[in-house]
């Protein structure tokens, strides 16, 4: 008896998920689901209009949500949960009306109930290859975050710190502790 072989996933099947809450991420060849919770969800949204607010205000670039695909070096599209492109990244600095063909400066990953430290931890590494310049992983369940700039270079944030946007967003700043009152 023999077996046929899945093709690899594509950009297309992709594109062709349910509209059903979910998170779709093509990773080696293969559409992964990631389910996502209220508090996940909540978060997100309160860090996401801090940054649009903040990056209006300031003429800095464009701010995404989790629904935005981002075409990667390795052939995965990635969807942070918000992500952060500065200005002269586009084209005439217009938004692509397909899947981002660059990565952002700023990927947030929010973590889900679900989500295994090695998924992470691949995630926030091939960001970080893919040439993101900040990767913030923001843990509900501990009320902390990591800020990384590599993988070998990571800043612990406690409840009473601070997210804070470096050289990527310079000046912004949101204590941790607003993200969960």
């Amino acid at each position: 008896m023999s077996t046929t072989a899945q093709p690899p996933a594509t950009e297309a099947d992709l594109l062709q998920m349910p509209k059903d809450g979910n998170k779709y991420e093509l990773v080696d060849g293969s559409i992964v689901m990631s389910p996502a919770g209220g508090r996940h969800g909540e978060i997100a949204m309160l860090l996401g209009s801090l940054i649009v607010a903040f990056v209006r205000r300031h003429k800095l670039g464009k701010v995404f949500d989790s629904s935005t695909g981002f075409r990667l070096p390795t052939g995965n599209t990635r969807s942070p949960d918000v992500s952060f492109v500065s200005h002269g990244r586009f084209s005439r600095d217009e938004t692509p009306k397909g899947f981002v063909p660059l990565a952002p400066d700023l990927a947030i990953e929010i973590l889900s109930p679900d989500d295994s430290p090695r998924q992470v931890m691949d995630k926030v590494g091939e960001y970080l290859q893919a040439g993101v310049k900040l990767v913030w992983v923001v843990d509900p369940e501990t009320r902390t975050a990591v800020a990384y700039r590599s993988l070998t270079r990571a800043h612990e944030i406690a409840l009473d710190g601070a997210l804070d946007g470096e050289d990527v967003l310079p000046g912004f700043r949101c204590p941790l502790s607003e993200l969960f009152s």
